[in-house]
């Protein structure tokens, strides 16, 4: 393999994985200046009275960062696995996610992303090699994981933003 390329590859994958550090830290922030009752209440603008809340798009970015690891997890212990999709709306549901203790969530989050973070960082460049199919989105490599957890938090990121941003309340 070329060096130069090798380097690139080496500092892409550190760069999302700062991603991963800092986009937390922004959901943090958010977490801190919200009170239990804005993070039910308020609801994403965009879709009206069945937006999620504040604390429903914590709890999902919770639950997927744990379904996101677990499929990263098998992709390693197994060759060319299944990986299943998940309602995200069924989820949110079964789990009554705007019950949910929104800084006990955040930081269940914060114990899951920190795993999630070492196992990349501990990978072996075999391991980096390893994939999987996805039901949806066909061919699902170990690079394709750690992009999708930063795309999948700055899409978030900007829904919570529209949330708060509603009134000047926040």
């Amino acid at each position: 393999m070329d060096t130069r390329f090798d380097c690139d590859v080496k500092r892409s994958r550190a760069n999302l994985i700062g991603l991963m550090q800092n986009t937390l830290k922004i959901l943090g922030y958010f977490v801190d200046g919200t009170t239990q009752e804005v993070a039910t209440t308020r609801r994403d603008p965009n879709d009206g009275d069945k937006g999620w809340t504040l604390l429903e798009v914590v709890c999902h970015l919770r639950d997927f960062d744990a379904i996101f690891y677990g499929r990263t997890r098998l992709m390693v212990e197994q060759d060319y696995p299944s990986l299943a999709p998940y309602d995200h709306e069924q989820l949110a549901i079964r789990r009554a996610y705007n019950q949910q203790d929104l800084r006990q969530v955040y930081q269940e989050l914060v114990r899951s992303r920190h795993e999630f973070i070492e196992f990349f960082r501990s990978l072996d460049e075999a391991q980096w090699q390893r994939c999987g199919v996805h039901a949806e989105r066909g061919r699902f490599t170990m690079h394709d994981a750690l992009v999708q957890v930063g795309q999948h938090d700055a899409l978030h990121i900007e829904q919570i933003t529209r949330i708060l941003t509603q009134s000047q309340a926040w």
